[in-house]
């Protein structure tokens, strides 16, 4: 097995895009949403590089992430990916794979409900308006 510590930024964000997109799609429907176009449209609203790096910026501001998820962000947004973001700057992008890997990282440790207090903090900001 390998130890979650050693697993590099990108890998984590890989997998924390899948596990934030999973948790917003079941809330979006458990919100009584069912078309595959209404679904799409409202989670870019919470899983996009500016929502993520919005939403980033504001644990940030506010402290809310320990020092071990802090290590993680900063890990996941300077690893050189060789990709760039579709409707993202570098700055943008870099801080959503940085989100991502810290939403992978809780996720491979089994951190859940770290996790999930994290994610329902993230649906409380985008629905409050806060952060889009």
């Amino acid at each position: 097995m390998i130890d979650v510590n050693l697993i590099n930024g990108i890998a984590l964000a890989f997998e924390g895009d899948a596990v934030y997109s999973m948790y917003i799609r079941r809330h979006l429907i458990f919100q009584g949403m069912t078309k595959p176009n209404k679904l799409h449209q409202a989670a870019t609203r919470y899983v996009s590089a500016r929502a993520q790096a919005s939403l980033i910026e504001s644990m940030l501001e506010q402290e809310i992430l320990t020092e071990k998820e802090l290590e993680i962000y900063k890990r996941g947004r300077n690893t050189n990916s060789h990709t760039k973001a579709k409707n993202a700057d570098v700055v943008t992008y870099r801080m959503s794979t940085g989100f991502e890997a810290v939403m992978g990282y809780l996720h491979m440790t089994g951190e859940l409900s770290r996790l999930e207090e994290l994610i329902d903090w993230c649906i409380q900001q985008v629905e409050e308006g806060r952060k889009q």
